[in-house]
């Protein structure tokens, strides 16, 4: 018998309970604060099952995120983007993103949802909200913000590119590995596109950049460029 899709946060979290696997949790944690509950799973069967709860009301998602198990919240992230996919700019999505930025607790999360639940939304429009979240005492929020323009880089037009960069600019000597981390996969996307521009971005902020964002930052980049900024 084919599973009835899971509509309500109590059955998704049964589903989870179902498929947990405890030869998958060492690898679960190594991304976890050592204190954060999980369940421990293949994360193609938590895919698969965020593919089935996409259609779920979003009071649910927003049920889904009080649960305590990283996998509970990750399926909810998840549900979040893949709806975003179908309803591109919905800004209900990203309200609920945001408003529960408490509980989106490791940066897979972001780096799951934010282009399109936060970036979307933004195409064309202030990104004031990137501002706010980059100037966060959160790191997590810190990444949303420089992660959420990664929309822009295909999706978006050469202004909305050019706030991407901003972004990256009040983010370029952030110490957090969280963030410089992020800062430099954007610039690395956001390069390929804009070569001129991120040679202008490196000329101004390269010296404050953490290495491992300006190594990022240069990975598209020919070599003969890059060794100007590596060695």
């Amino acid at each position: 018998m084919i599973p009835v899709a899971p509509r309500t946060a109590t059955a998704v979290v049964a589903r989870l309970e179902a498929l947990a696997d405890p030869s998958q949790l060492a690898a679960v944690r190594k991304r976890l604060a050592p204190d954060e509950p999980a369940l421990g799973m293949a994360m193609r069967d938590l895919f698969d099952l965020a593919r089935e709860a996409t259609g779920m009301p979003l009071a649910e998602v927003d049920r889904l995120l009080d649960e305590p198990t990283y996998e509970a919240r990750m399926c909810a992230v998840c549900v979040l983007d893949l709806a975003a996919r179908e309803s591109l700019g919905e800004p209900a999505l990203s309200e609920l993103y945001l408003r529960r930025h408490d509980r989106i607790t490791t940066w897979d999360m972001v780096d799951r949802a934010a282009p399109r639940v936060v970036g979307a939304p933004l195409v064309g429009r202030s990104v004031e909200l990137l501002h706010e979240l980059a100037a966060a005492p959160e790191p997590l929020r810190r990444r949303t913000a420089v992660t959420a323009p990664l929309y822009f880089v295909r999706s978006g037009s050469d202004a909305d590119l050019a706030h991407g960069f901003e972004v990256a600019g009040l983010l370029a000597a952030d110490p957090d590995p969280l963030v410089h981390q992020a800062v430099g996969v954007f610039l690395k996307h956001a390069g390929e596109r804009a070569p001129l521009v991120l040679n202008g971005f490196l000329t101004q902020h390269a010296a404050s950049m953490a290495r491992p964002a300006v190594r990022l930052a240069l990975e598209k980049v020919d070599p003969s460029v890059r060794r100007r900024w590596v060695g």
